[in-house]
């Protein structure tokens, strides 16, 4: 493995999906309320599941990082998913953090060390392009991560989304980039 498909917290182990991720990408994306605040996430087919993780491994082989899934260190059950995305927002290229884990992973703090992980590397691996988050006005658990993780808001970038508005946060590195005007 290359020094960017793993990355190791205190408690975790991220490592880049493998085919063999599938059905946790399913299960994980399958129930109602890890995609509670995300519904056009939401996957219902085993098909499904292998479109999407193709499409995490396509970013993979194309930018050399993408998703992580993450495990207990140790441990073998897949808690979730944390990563980065290349998009753009308000016509500027940017990195969109990503954190999706089952129910049963969370109020233990899991989201919030990857996330913390995955801007940390971020933040030495691809410190060009500013690092974002997309959240829901009420999915206050995520508010919470991003901002644990080092995040703030950037009010005036907020805007549409897949599935309603996005209250945009930024970490640090990147707000000077995302400033206003």
């Amino acid at each position: 493995m290359s020094g960017h498909e793993e990355l190791t917290t205190r408690r975790l182990s991220l490592r880049r999906p493998t085919e063999g991720d599938v059905d946790a990408v399913l299960a994980v994306h399958r129930d109602p309320a890890a995609c509670l605040h995300n519904p056009s996430d939401a996957l219902a087919t085993r098909s499904e599941a292998e479109e999407r993780y193709g499409r995490w491994d396509a970013l993979w082989q194309a930018r050399g990082f993408g998703y992580w899934t993450v495990r207990a260190r140790g441990a073998a059950p897949v808690l979730g998913f944390c990563g980065v995305k290349p998009m753009e927002l308000a016509g500027r290229p940017v990195l969109n953090l990503f954190y999706r884990f089952a129910p049963a992973a969370w109020g233990r703090g899991f989201a919030t060390e990857a996330a913390t992980a995955v801007v940390r590397w971020s933040a030495a691996n691809v410190p060009g392009l500013p690092l974002i988050a997309r959240v829901r006005p009420d999915n206050l658990p995520s508010q919470g991560v991003a901002l644990r993780a080092g995040l703030r808001r950037a009010e005036h970038l907020d805007g549409p989304g897949c599935d309603g508005l996005d209250w945009i946060y930024v970490a640090e590195g990147g707000a000077r980039l995302m400033a206003r005007g």
